[in-house]
């Protein structure tokens, strides 16, 4: 042993070569400028609360959290407030709660409904304190212009004077130029929700014209619809689960949110995350072009296109059946 390594540094060293895939942790991105670190994989709310049992919802939500997994994503509206309401009882267990970074959506844009879906939030996640609070599913043109003159952002802005939210941002699937107009506002937001997959790149592309945007002014960027909302270029055999998170997480995001209903499904996010080795240039190139015949057309991002993923509750709000 040389005389300038102590055994301790020898014996760290011995273990990182040893460690593989299955015990390596998942890595923590920092969320923007806010000085917090989170897991570069979230648990989608929505999803975790899709088993008929609150005991198996229970029972991948601890996983994810023990396996290092702790940003958990949900919203007000999710499965009528169930979702808020089964992540709240599994985070209330064992101090869970302490141990994880919590994001839920508001969906109203005016005021008084902003502030009481606060207090739903609040009270069916069984915690003081929202530490992301996102307006949830921006996807209309008037959107940026709601938020302000209805009294959203002056929601926002109380509810973390108030220290009931730490964190403010904005989520939404449809346009980046929706996206870009909720940037424009004077605002200081921390982070921003956006569609994040292979297929994103050449058609109403996020990672082209809004993720720039958010590192210039260090706003924490959070994927979705990973593998392209309905995972048709999964199951069309296009791209494999393996590869659309690996592209996923090799964008500047600094936690990609994905669907697991099930513990088979975190058990393989988990070993993806565990053995994540970033895409090369030629390998992101190559990955774009074996696919540029369908990558442009928005065929596998319909999210993008119709209000088949728009929620009932905005429809209503814009005016919409």
């Amino acid at each position: 042993m040389a005389d300038s390594m102590t055994r301790r540094e020898w014996v760290a060293g011995l273990a990182a070569m040893t460690q593989t895939a299955d015990s390596a942790p998942i890595q923590t991105r920092p969320l923007g400028k806010t000085g917090v670190r989170v897991s570069m994989l979230g648990l989608g709310g929505h999803h975790a609360a899709r088993p008929k049992e609150e005991a198996e919802s229970f029972r991948i939500i601890h996983k994810a959290i023990d396996e290092g997994i702790t940003f958990m994503d949900n919203a007000w509206e999710y499965h009528n407030g169930r979702a808020e309401e089964v992540m709240g009882k599994a985070l209330a267990m064992d101090g869970k709660r302490k141990k994880v970074f919590l994001m839920t959506k508001v969906c109203d844009r005016d005021y008084a409904g902003a502030m009481k879906q606060l207090e739903d939030s609040l009270t069916r996640l069984k915690t003081d304190v929202i530490d992301l609070w996102q307006f949830h599913e921006c996807n209309y043109y008037n959107d940026p212009e709601f938020v302000l003159e209805k009294g959203g952002l002056r929601a926002a802005l109380e509810a973390k004077k108030q220290g009931k939210v730490r964190f403010i941002g904005f989520t939404g699937h449809k346009s980046p130029r929706i996206h870009l107009n909720m940037l424009a506002l004077k605002f200081d937001w921390d982070a921003c929700q956006m569609p994040n997959n292979v297929f994103d790149s050449a058609f109403e592309s996020f990672r082209a014209g809004v993720m720039p945007v958010c590192e210039k002014r260090g706003i924490g960027i959070v994927g979705m619809k990973g593998c392209g909302g309905d995972g048709r270029f999964i199951t069309d055999g296009l791209v494999t689960v393996e590869e659309a998170y690996r592209y996923c997480l090799s964008q500047p995001v600094s936690v990609q949110v994905v669907g697991l209903a099930s513990e088979a499904d975190l058990d393989r996010a988990i070993k993806i995350a565990r053995g994540f080795k970033p895409m090369t240039p030629e390998e992101l190139r190559a990955i774009q072009q074996k696919h540029r015949e369908v990558i442009s057309d928005g065929r596998y991002e319909r999210f993008k296109t119709t209000q088949a993923y728009d929620s009932g509750h905005h429809r209503k709000q814009h005016g919409f059946a």
